[in-house]
């Protein structure tokens, strides 16, 4: 186990970074990429869905004892799913490169016990579908799963030149819905956000930040919030996106380029979105969240990235010299894909959940 250790110095008055316990609760995995907290027995607790593009089985681990159950068998290259009612949507047969990727999307329903394998049917085939999210567009409290695929279905190494299809599904229909094709290149995230009083979605992209709405003209909009990475192509735009708070302002943090080194901060000044890039010293970084872990009032910023040293961070602002201070979650024994903040142990503390390669953490809050 180990305790958060600062990296730097902080004044006086600025506040403490947060603590955490970290506990391994696997190391079998093979290709971890993405970890959802999920209530899947109903018993009050969140569990957490394990997904690794390596393995054949979809596998959730029980809180709270951590006990390890099949959700599906017989899936290749799975690369996200996301959590609807009583049902699981998953995207797999994943590839980066638009000609080797199916992108088959299926809907798990459980067959009573929700410890013994889920019943799959497919439901759509999206080549490149890569990042599945619970929105509720419409405002009706009758949430859908929004599909964002990484590319266009022309797409090819190294331009990635494409339109990029995000789309949605509708429970119980389960057709295919197209939101938008206006974005290009790598769409690598999105982020569901209550931006104005309605559940909106932001991307990720070669192209920046963007902001789609569904208006009560029934049509979508799209906004440009970033450009991200002023880098020319391949290197522009932004890659992983989340939203917080400090006290009432709202800020954007996101990690650029694509796999990129940089954390950066976007806040609001006049209209616009400033950008100030607080890090770059992260190797292929691929997570970024967003949560108030000490209970101050504002929000703490956790970004994961997959290259050496294989690394978690916390960000967290000091309000006295108005600059975001480092600290180690995790240095050195988890190259996270994803991570998830949630209350795992019910504690009312927050807690973190990081996947990589071969393993599922859980850090517990202090």
């Amino acid at each position: 186990m180990r305790r958060l250790s600062l990296l730097l110095a902080l004044p006086l008055l600025a506040a403490a970074p947060p603590a955490f316990v970290e506990h391994t609760i696997t190391s079998e995995l093979k290709g971890g990429y993405q970890v959802v907290v999920a209530d899947l027995n109903h018993d009050g607790r969140p569990d957490l869905i394990a997904l690794a593009s390596g393995l054949h089985e979809l596998v959730w681990f029980e809180n709270p004892g951590w006990e390890r159950h099949v959700l599906a068998v017989n899936q290749n290259r799975m690369i996200n799913c996301a959590v609807v009612g009583d049902e699981i949507v998953l995207a797999s047969e994943f590839a980066n490169q638009a000609k080797d990727s199916i992108g088959l999307v299926s809907v798990l329903r459980p067959n009573g016990d929700p410890r013994e394998p889920w019943t799959a049917t497919e439901i759509d085939r999206l080549t490149t579908s890569h990042r599945l999210r619970v929105a509720d567009i419409f405002g009706n409290g009758k949430p859908v799963v929004v599909n964002a695929a990484l590319t266009g279905a022309a797409a090819t190494a190294p331009d990635y030149r494409d339109q990029t299809p995000l789309v949605y599904y509708v429970p119980g229909e389960w057709k295919r819905r197209v939101i938008s094709t206006e974005n290009s290149g790598v769409v690598h995230g999105i982020f569901i956000t209550d931006w104005d009083g309605r559940e909106g979605i932001l991307t990720a992209s070669f192209n920046g930040i963007h902001l789609f709405r569904y208006g009560k003209d029934a049509r979508w909009t799209r906004t440009e919030i970033a450009k991200g990475d002023p880098a020319a192509w391949q290197k522009s735009g932004s890659s992983d996106i989340a939203i917080g708070h400090l006290g009432k302002a709202r800020f954007l943090a996101a990690i650029e380029p694509w796999h990129g080194n940089q954390v950066a901060v976007y806040s609001e000044r006049g209209g616009k979105w400033e950008r100030e890039v607080i890090d770059t010293t992260l190797s292929d970084g691929h997570t970024i969240q967003v949560a108030d872990l000490n209970g101050d009032g504002n929000a703490e910023i956790v970004a994961g990235f997959r290259g050496a040293p294989h690394s978690v961070y916390v960000y967290t602002y000091d309000g006295t010299t108005k600059r975001w201070n480092r600290s180690d979650l995790d240095n050195g024994t988890m190259g996270a894909a994803a991570c998830a903040i949630a209350d795992l142990n019910k504690d009312g503390r927050p807690d973190i959940a990081c996947i990589d390669s071969t393993r599922l953490k859980w850090y517990e809050g202090r």
